[in-house]
């Protein structure tokens, strides 16, 4: 099976869906499924926040977009930690 991946902008009280505070990616394949957030280490690493969201955890919205809006969140996040930023 090749790999399912769905992205979501990660939005919460201090951000917006024009400016999402993060992105999250669900994989899903032969050995299961797995969410992913691009983190400030920047690398994508395991995060509960979707699994919390679906069990009622309202602390973020999470709203499903395209995989070129999420390489562009990851590029302003590495913009971010980048020392000229």
């Amino acid at each position: 099976m090749t790999d399912k991946i769905t992205y979501y902008a990660i939005i919460d009280e201090f951000s917006s869906r024009d400016r999402p505070g993060g992105v999250l990616r669900r994989v899903i394949n032969d050995e299961g499924q797995v969410d992913e957030a691009f983190s400030r280490d920047l690398k994508w690493e395991f995060s509960p926040l979707l699994y919390a969201a679906e069990r009622g955890d309202t602390m973020f919205d999470f709203v499903p977009i395209s995989e070129e809006e999420a390489g562009r969140i990851v590029e302003r996040i590495r913009g971010l930690a980048s020392p000229d930023a």
